[in-house]
């Protein structure tokens, strides 16, 4: 019953992500686009991408979240012509929507926060004027077909089907291959279900599976894919992770927020580093009868001192193994 579920959610969904897909010729124009015409460049569009993917780990955000705001910026981006200086505004709305709709509201990160974070020169009132111009001119529905929902699609009917080795099919090392692949724009021309079966068969084959191999050869021929369009993907797919496995490669979840500031504020930076000067305890003005009558003072009045929290004798957590030992010899020799 299981695996009849998986199979009919699975053609639903295939049925379905046309209307997902962002326009190809809108796509086209990012390709081509030049820097100094004012257009927004398949690069500016890659390393916009490689910062929502930056934010998604901060937060700790899903994967989720960060696939389905992918979607809404190429759907946008290929449907509106978008000036670079509004290019953040329009990726951080992308974030929000899509934080909004997968990620518990305890975890959801506050507008103002966001903007901060993201180090952007916009306010709330804007990001909330371009949420609602992504939302109309999208028609947007919390429910989007991506190439995340085919993955996990994938994984389920393979762990179903597969009579051995299924742990070593891992949907969290695939999920980051996803991101990878979406970190570049020619990866939003494929069709989700393609790129998500081009990801399985490229991990299959590292693990050397014949049996799961097997499988994605049924889904393949479940969806009338055809054996051209999914083995020009994987070669992509193949060309794409190589290049990420590579150390010159910058990896988006590995990297740090790098803070503009001014010089000034700099300045007061570097000047508020150095340790602040306490007063030294002079050694001559201790008195060992005050010290234990203003110890008797704050247990009456109800005060939590420091020997009390940690243990007589040194038996707190917060004292070495062997200082406690030490201790309790001392009490036997006694």
């Amino acid at each position: 019953m299981e695996a009849v579920r998986l199979m009919k959610e699975l053609r639903a969904n295939y049925e379905q992500e046309a209307d997902f897909l962002p326009r190809e010729t809108g796509l086209n124009l990012i390709v081509s686009g030049q820097q100094s015409a004012g257009q927004i460049t398949a690069r500016c569009r890659d390393v916009t991408v490689e910062d929502l993917w930056s934010l998604t780990s901060f937060f700790g955000y899903s994967t989720q979240t960060f696939v389905l705001a992918v979607s809404l910026l190429d759907r946008f981006l290929a449907m509106m012509r978008v000036q670079p200086k509004h290019l953040s505004c329009v990726s951080l709305s992308c974030l929000h929507m899509a934080a909004r709709e997968t990620e518990e509201e305890c975890n959801q990160t506050a507008t103002g926060e966001l903007i901060r974070i993201g180090q952007c020169r916009f306010t709330v009132s804007d990001l909330c004027r371009m949420e609602k111009i992504v939302a109309e001119k999208l028609r947007f529905k919390s429910k989007a077909v991506t190439a995340l929902t085919f993955l996990q699609l994938y994984h389920q009917i393979t762990l179903t089907h597969a009579t051995y080795r299924k742990e070593s099919l891992s949907l969290e090392k695939l999920e980051a291959q996803l991101k990878a692949c979406l970190c570049r724009i020619s990866f939003s021309k494929a069709k989700p279900s393609v790129l998500a079966l081009a990801l399985l068969r490229q991990e299959m084959e590292s693990i050397q599976s014949e049996d799961m191999l097997e499988i994605a050869f049924h889904i393949q021929r479940h969806l009338k894919i055809p054996d051209v369009e999914l083995q020009r993907w994987g070669e992509r797919v193949a060309r794409c992770l190589t290049d990420y496995a590579s150390p010159k490669c910058s990896k988006p979840d590995h990297r740090k927020l790098q803070w503009i500031v001014s010089r000034r504020t700099a300045q007061n930076l570097h000047s508020h580093r150095s340790a602040p000067e306490l007063p030294t305890i002079p050694e001559d003005s201790w008195d060992e009868s005050e010290s234990d009558d203003s110890c008797e003072d704050a247990m009456s009045s109800g005060e939590e001192s420091l020997s009390s929290s940690l243990g007589s004798d040194a038996e707190g957590p917060f004292f070495p193994l062997h200082f406690r030992r030490q201790k309790q010899r001392q009490y036997l020799d006694a």
